[in-house]
């Protein structure tokens, strides 16, 4: 068994003191060897430093100290060592049997490994040729796919299905290319597939360029198409809509037999053949198969981001073309191809949006929208600008709103355009105004005032039905004649064609609610144009009654087709009818129906003039009445009689009864004129019977008509002749001063002007010229009659001096003016003039003491509230303006309503010439410097009472008014009140008892 020992690490020992580098250096090499490190460094340094043999000196130094070690070991184990040989040396001896061992079987196996290794050198020679073969075969194979490749792009090349034969080339290129075994072969390919490349895009390019130009056609078809079908949508709803509005019209009129209308179906309804998902049926395709193709084409090659921005700049360039506007071809010609053209363009760029992937963005279409929306809407704002037929206004505006409809439903938006039609409506309605007022003019001019002969049931549903302006649901007998003539269907026709025109223009224009437009414009074509028309025709064109008579029932049936114009409107419009019939407003036309019945009544009035002319022949001092009127009264009687039996035929019976109310008002008027006038010196009481015979002989008439009218409406027309009548019964009373009775005037001669009276009652006289006259002698018995009028008479001039005064309130100091008075005016056989009235002298204790007394009425006070006469001095008037005794007053300061009060009504005189009258209770309203409203105060000036209603403070002066007169005065006179009873004299009678006048 062998031992060993562990090897110790030997450190070296330190040097003593004194030794020198080459005894470390020793001690260092010795310590790295028994600690078996490497000894290179030292070999290293002893070489570098070129002392090699003290290494070697230090190595056998070593070498030495070791020998003796070893031999001290030998010694210690030299039994083991003994051993140890023995061994060896028996192993010597086995290891040269094994050695003969292998030997033999070295030569046994060399006999048997040598045809082995014949057999493997065949062997691996065959694998050679074998790998050889099939790196051949690999390559044939490898050519003969890349010479299949090759045949079959070319054949996709001459059949141009490029992508298939860029497929190919992509797979030579990554596949085949590296392999190829031939590098002539290899050469060839690497320069003819980017030739191959360059030849494919060149050929996309061309058919892409091809469909560019061949998309245009296609959009303008393909719009015109779009925008078609959008028509015939929007017919189909007007359609329905009439259909719907004869329904509501016959439910209305409570008709059964029609009521389900609605349920009938057109051969082309709506559920008729399919649509695709553009909207439209199979004939209005599109192919987008060369985009397409070239897209991916370019994809393929890796310009995909090139082929967009090409494709973008060309149709850019496209739509930019499109908005050219030929200055060769007028709008109206072009505008459908305009718009059909760029309608088609969004159509075709919404499907590519919707099917190319990325090759547009739905961001650059709208971009591109937002351009011909702004370039549209220019055309459009210049082109209008220039139009001056409604018509035209009116296609146009028809196509853009079909526009708007047809690329609103791929989501474009179309609000701007809209608005440019909504913008334009105010020109359009002028022009369509314009139109309609040349056509009215046409019409007017062409009417020859006959009444209308229909012969066929269809032209009374044309010229009446259709209108509305029949009298009765029954359809008369044929031939029949209209009371109207052939003008009115004629305006009719063209209203009612403004009316859809100006609905068609409003309509899809986006304002859903436009009746209020559409009324407004109707209105003015009615109440300025036809109305003006109208106007124009009678005063130009009517030169006899029976044209007058005939434009007067016109007008009666215009107004009963105004109606059906407004209703026809509100249809149209989608309004209910009750709106319209709530909100009717008075009939357009009133100033010509007016000016007809005018003109009308203008030319009775002449041809009755020429009867009337016979009144030269009355004698007025006839001494007998006549017992069947005079001459003149029956040849008006019969005229009008023959009038109103030929225009009861055409004339509604209001209309009649006004055309005569005024001509008899007129016979009236010529009567009372005649009695008035300067041929008329004198006349008899038997005269005036006569002439009462012939108001009689009128009210007679009136009272015929009473067939025709109601007996209301005859009373009516009685009452045309009124003034005459009173002024007969005036003149044959036995009683004539009961005129001045208020009441008896009021009820029996309220109609007579206090000047003509007075005028005519002069000229009452007897046959001896005595009746009222002058008396023969003084002491004569005086005829009563004569006496009353003679009162009559003198009280009314009393009257006309008193309101002479009364206007010169009215005139402003220092100059003079005309007073437009019907009471003061002075009578003249041919005219009415007012009198011009000069200035009076300044004192006016009447009119001072009136105003006194008004003022005295307007305050009235508390018991803890000031006086009243000190809050009249705190609205700056005098307190003379308040009379003595108010026993209170009520004020409101906020709105200035008083009441002043009384213990009962207070009366004066002044100057024992005008009473003054306060009623118990006076009110007003009171402000800084004014009174008005004043009710309560009265003056008595003759036969009348004058109400005192304002007075102002104008520095230092008073202004009074009595409501038609007003004067100025000193507030010095003020500063006193009046005293009930005996008013401002009550100083003057201190001797005497006052006389209180409260009651």
């Amino acid at each position: 068994m062998q031992h060993t020992k562990s090897r110790r690490k030997v450190a070296p020992s330190a040097a003593e003191n004194g030794d020198s580098a080459e005894k470390l250096d020793q001690l260092l090499l010795s310590s790295a060897i028994c600690n078996g490190e490497d000894v290179g460094p030292f070999v290293r340094k002893a070489f570098t430093s070129g002392k090699p043999e003290t290494l070697l000196q230090h190595l056998r130094h070593f070498s030495r100290s070791k020998e003796s070690e070893i031999e001290e070991v030998c010694k210690a184990h030299y039994q083991d060592f003994i051993l140890a040989v023995d061994d060896l040396r028996s192993l010597l001896s086995d290891v040269d049997s094994l050695k003969s061992s292998l030997s033999d079987s070295n030569a046994k196996l060399q006999s048997v490994g040598l045809p082995l290794l014949s057999s493997l050198d065949a062997f691996v020679e065959a694998r050679n040729v074998s790998r050889n073969v099939n790196l051949a075969l690999e390559s044939v194979r490898n050519c003969s796919r890349l010479l299949e490749l090759c045949s079959r792009s070319n054949r996709h090349l001459s059949n141009s299905n490029f992508y298939m034969a860029l497929k190919c080339v992509d797979t030579i290129e990554s596949e085949f290319l590296v392999k190829t075994p031939s590098s002539t072969l290899k050469r060839m390919l690497e320069k003819k597939i980017p030739d191959i490349r360059l030849h494919i895009e060149r050929k996309v390019s061309k058919e892409f360029g091809d469909w560019l130009v061949e998309i245009r056609v296609v959009s303008r078809n393909l719009g015109q198409l779009a925008i078609g079908q959008a028509s015939s949508a929007r017919q189909r709803e007007e359609d329905l809509r009439i259909k719907q509005r004869q329904a509501e019209e016959q439910s209305r009129l409570s008709l059964r037999d029609c009521v389900y209308a609605l349920e009938e179906e057109d051969d082309d309804g709506l559920g008729g053949g399919g649509v695709g998902d553009d909207g439209f049926n199979g004939g209005g395709g599109f192919d987008l198969t060369p985009l397409y193709r070239a897209y991916h084409i370019h994809q393929t090659l890796g310009l995909e981001d090139r082929f967009k921005q090409y494709y973008f700049e060309n149709r850019k360039l496209q739509l930019t073309s499109d908005f050219q506007v030929s200055s060769m071809t007028p709008f109206l010609e072009s505008h459908q191809t305009f718009f059909a053209q760029i309608a088609g363009f969004f159509i075709v760029e919404d499907r590519i949006v919707r099917t190319g992937g990325s090759l547009v963005s739905k961001l650059e279409v709208e971009n591109l929208w937002e351009t011909a929306v702004s370039k549209m809407c220019s055309v459009l704002e210049d082109q209008f600008s220039r139009m001056q037929t409604a018509n035209h206004l009116l296609l146009i505006k028809d196509y853009v709103s079909l526009l708007g409809v047809t690329l609103r439903r791929y989501g474009y938006l179309v609000d701007p355009l809209l608005d440019v039609l909504s913008k334009h409506r105010d020109k359009y309605h002028e022009l369509l105004l314009s139109d309609c007022r040349k056509q009215i003019a046409e019409a007017l001019s062409a009417d020859k005032f006959d009444q209308m002969l229909m012969k066929k049931e269809y032209e009374f549903s044309m010229n009446v039905l259709s209108f509305q302006i029949q009298t009765s649901d029954i359809i008369p007998a044929f031939p029949y004649v209209a009371p109207f003539s052939s003008t009115v269907p004629d305006c009719c026709r063209i209203v009612r064609s403004f009316i859809e025109d100006s609905v068609s223009f409003m309509s899809y224009g986006g304002q859903l609610d436009f009746f209020d437009v559409v009324k407004k414009y109707l209105d003015r074509l009615l109440s300025e144009d036809l109305d003006g028309a109208l106007l124009k025709l009678i005063s130009t064109s009517i030169h006899g009654v029976s044209q007058a008579m005939q434009v007067a029932a016109n007008m009666v049936v215009m107004e009963r087709a105004c109606d059906f114009f407004f209703r026809h409107a509100a249809q149209l419009s989608g309004v209910p009818l009750r709106m319209v019939e709530r909100g009717r407003r008075q009939f357009p036309l009133c100033k010509a129906r007016d000016a007809a019945e005018d003109t009308l009544s203008g030319l009775l009035k002449q041809k009755v003039d020429g009867f009337l002319m016979l009144i030269e022949n009355v004698n007025w001092v006839a001494d007998e009445p006549l017992p069947n009127g005079n001459e003149y009264v029956n040849e008006v009687i019969i005229y009008l009689e023959t009038l109103v039996s030929t225009a009861q035929q055409i004339l509604p019976p209001q209309v009649l009864k006004r055309v005569l109310q005024d001509v008899l008002s007129h016979i009236s008027e010529k009567i009372v004129g005649a009695l008035l006038g300067d041929t008329v010196k004198r006349f008899t009481v038997q005269a005036i019977m006569s002439i009462d015979v012939d108001i009689r002989l009128l009210e007679s008439f009136a009272d015929n008509q009473a067939p025709l009218l109601s007996d209301e409406e005859a009373n009516q027309l009685k009452t045309a002749v009124a003034e005459s009548r009173q002024l007969v019964n005036l003149l044959l009373s036995n009683h004539p001063e009961n005129f001045l009775n208020p009441v008896i005037r009021e009820r029996s001669y309220n109609t007579l002007d206090h000047r003509k009276v007075v005028l005519i009652s002069e000229k009452l006289r007897d046959p001896s010229d005595r009746l009222f006259g002058t008396f023969g002698s003084r002491g004569g018995r005086q005829n009563p009659k004569k006496k009353s009028l003679d009162t009559l008479i003198k009280r009314l001039k009393d009257w006309f001096k008193i309101c002479l005064i009364s206007l010169k309130i009215e005139i402003s100091r220092g100059g003079q003016q005309a007073i437009p008075s019907s009471i003061c005016s002075t009578y003249h056989p041919n005219q009415s003039q007012s009198f011009k009235l000069e200035l009076m002298a300044p004192s006016m204790v009447f009119l001072v003491a009136v105003l006194v007394a008004i003022l005295s009425s307007s305050f009235a006070y508390g018991d803890n509230n000031p006086s009243a006469y000190v809050v009249l001095q705190e609205y700056d008037f005098p307190i003379g303006l308040l009379p003595k005794g108010v026993t209170g007053y009520e004020l409101d300061k906020e709105s200035g309503n008083f009441k002043v009060y009384f213990d009962g009504t207070c009366r004066f005189s002044i100057e024992n010439s005008y009473n003054l009258r306060y009623k118990s209770t006076i009110t007003g309203v009171l402000s800084k410097g004014r009174l008005k409203n004043l009710n309560g105060v009265s003056v008595k000036i003759l036969l009348f009472w004058f109400n005192i209603v304002e007075v102002i403070r104008d520095g230092d002066e008073l202004q009074f008014s009595v409501g038609i007169a007003s004067a100025d005065f000193s507030i010095d006179n003020f500063e006193e009140s009046p005293q009930c009873g005996c008013g401002f004299a009550c100083k003057s009678r201190a001797s005497s008892t006052s006389r209180t006048a409260l009651t």
